[in-house]
């Protein structure tokens, strides 16, 4: 019989003990917007799963995907600006 052994070290919580970047908790930062506009479709979205929507959650839940459009509209003309080169 063969015996079947990992190839890797195990992973710990010890390994897993670490905290978030200066860089990554500035990306986060930026992106919070989009964030906020995507818990406030899935909320209106939420709100119409066990009955018919109506016309004013369907008004709701349109204003919200507008929203999050607006919103990965900017975060992507953000980004653009910080390539150099790109967007001029």
């Amino acid at each position: 019989m063969k015996t079947i052994a990992a190839l890797q070290d195990l992973v710990t919580a010890a390994s897993l003990d670490i905290e978030p970047s200066a860089a990554e908790l500035d990306a986060i930062e930026q992106e919070m917007p989009l964030i906020r506009t995507e818990v406030e479709l899935l909320d209106a979205q939420i709100m119409t799963i066990d009955r018919p929507a109506s016309e004013l959650d369907e008004r709701r839940i349109r204003r919200a995907r507008r929203r999050v459009l607006a919103a990965r509209r900017v975060l992507a003309n953000q980004a653009t600006a910080q390539v150099p080169g790109v967007g001029a």
